[in-house]
């Protein structure tokens, strides 16, 4: 498979996408004044601690306040004896575990979403290209992407003699076939680096960040470390000649593949990057076969819906059906990767009757849903023939980012029919004429519903104001949306 990273750099923008055998995957972008968070390290002041929810609530200042829950509060869970003597972990009450006015050392796990402050852990982790660095922990963990065993013992046994009762470390997929030496400049990194977070921590005495993860382009280029990268373009020469110095200190097996890209084409026209980017924005996904799937994000969840659209198959009903479903999978999984969909995800595939193509398809899905590297969870098939899944979220989707709330509809996705605007400014006409006293009335509204009212409505118009034995004159303002008026007492 041809892999492939674009890196777009404008002085309030960069873009990060991944081409995988020439299609975009991928899309991640970081605004100036608007930088994701994930992997700071604050500390933070307790504002106020909640009990009911069994949280409490961070100062790190930002604007809005962080959320800390209990269980993500290191040493917070015991192991106690259950039912039948099964061991089961308690989680010790948030009044036991921090107190409101209290600093403590925090980690950002997931962005700032929506109205959501962000969310925090004191589990600090601190990720290199080989290692993670645990000050917390005592035990050596080994990624599970490294499949063979006598591998993973090998990494196990040299990073074991790094840990210490002041921390340890988990070995990432990218330390598969490193050098001892290696793995050693790693770990001293990443011990350097945590002694300057907690000198940091000793001379603050207020809220403040301790340690700012990676920039967009820099942090890219250290998580894809082991990935089969063909060839990762920069359209920026300045943030180039930095990623070249970062490649050959940190991840010299990239530095062979970066290169500047000094093209007068953009260098997201590429791959037509930009119009997928637009497409990934609409509802509806068409398929090669002429069927579709409809995305709608809501507060709760994402539901996907499969349709046969304007495929009839060739053989039988049943046939066509399997076919879109199994289409779908590769359509759904590339889809949630390029707008970084996360949550509950459920899934309304076509009905199928035979138990054989609904094993398949959930088959279909698991393969596709495979080359993610956010991590997954299929739940299988429900009663009512959903297929109910999650992918974890740490930043905001494309949309959430790149839009904002329809202000005609405030978000609903429809407006009221012209018609039913009409009958709603003739009923205003009425209540206000019994309120209060005037000569006349003047209504302003927006084009389409000021020629429905002179025109489809004229009659429903005349008869109310025989009713009411007043005058009633239509002023269109096109600046009003269809479901804007005002009626104004003469």
């Amino acid at each position: 498979m041809s892999t492939e990273l674009l890196i777009n750099v404008t002085p309030s923008e960069s873009r990060v996408a991944l081409i995988e055998n020439g299609v975009l995957q991928e899309i991640q972008l970081e605004r100036i004044g608007n930088l994701g968070i994930v992997g700071n390290i604050y500390l933070g002041k307790i504002s106020r601690v909640l009990p009911g929810m069994q949280a409490a609530f961070v100062d790190i200042g930002l604007d809005k306040a962080a959320f800390l829950h209990a269980s993500d509060i290191v040493n917070s869970a015991s192991i106690v004896e259950g039912v039948d003597d099964e061991p089961i972990k308690k989680v010790q009450d948030i009044r036991e575990l921090v107190r409101q006015g209290q600093y403590i050392m925090v980690q950002v796990v997931k962005d700032p979403l929506g109205t959501k402050g962000a969310r925090l852990t004191t589990d600090i982790t601190i990720p290199s290209r080989y290692l993670v660095f645990m000050p917390d922990a005592t035990h050596v963990g080994v990624s599970q992407r490294i499949e063979t065993e006598e591998e993973r013992s090998r990494l196990k046994k040299i990073v074991a003699e790094y840990g210490d009762d002041n921390g340890s470390f988990i070995v990432r997929t990218a330390a598969e076939g490193a050098s001892e030496e290696e793995l050693r400049h790693d770990a001293g990194f990443l011990r350097k680096l945590w002694e300057r977070i907690t000198s940091r921590r000793q001379k603050t005495s207020k809220a403040s960040i301790l340690h700012e993860d990676l920039t967009l382009a820099f942090r890219t280029l250290r998580d894809y470390v082991g990935e089969d990268m063909e060839r990762i373009r920069v359209d920026s020469k300045l943030t180039y000649e930095e990623l070249k110095l970062f490649t050959e200190e940190f991840v010299p097996l990239l530095s062979q593949v970066l290169e500047y890209y000094p093209g007068e084409r953009p260098i997201f026209d590429l791959f037509d990057v930009e119009t997928e980017i637009q497409k990934a924005l609409h509802r509806k996904v068409t398929l090669k076969s002429g069927g579709y799937i409809i995305i709608d994000q809501t507060e709760a969840m994402t539901t996907v819906d499969v349709n046969t659209g304007a495929f009839v198959g060739h053989r039988n009903l049943e046939e066509t059906i399997f076919n879109t479903n199994v289409e779908a999978t590769s359509a759904i999984a590339r889809q949630l990767r390029l707008r970084n969909l996360g949550g509950i995800i459920i899934i309304d595939f076509i009905d199928m009757v035979s138990e054989d193509h609904k094993r398949r398809v959930l088959h279909s899905l698991e393969s596709a849903l495979a080359k993610d590297r956010t991590k997954t969870n299929i739940n299988g098939l429900s009663a009512l023939g959903l297929v109910e899944m999650t992918r974890k979220r740490t930043r905001e989707s494309l949309e959430h980012v790149l839009c904002d709330v329809c202000p005609a509809c405030s978000g609903r996705g429809s407006q009221k029919t012209v018609e039913t605007v009409c009958y709603e400014i003739l009923r205003e006409i009425v209540r206000v004429n019994r309120a209060y006293a005037a000569d006349k009335f003047m209504v302003y509204a927006a084009p389409a519903v000021s020629e429905a009212l002179l025109n489809d409505e004229y009659h429903n118009l005349a008869e109310l104001e025989l009713f009411i034995g007043k005058q009633v004159n239509i002023q269109t303002e096109s600046l009003y949306s269809q479901e804007q008026f005002d009626v104004v007492m003469m």
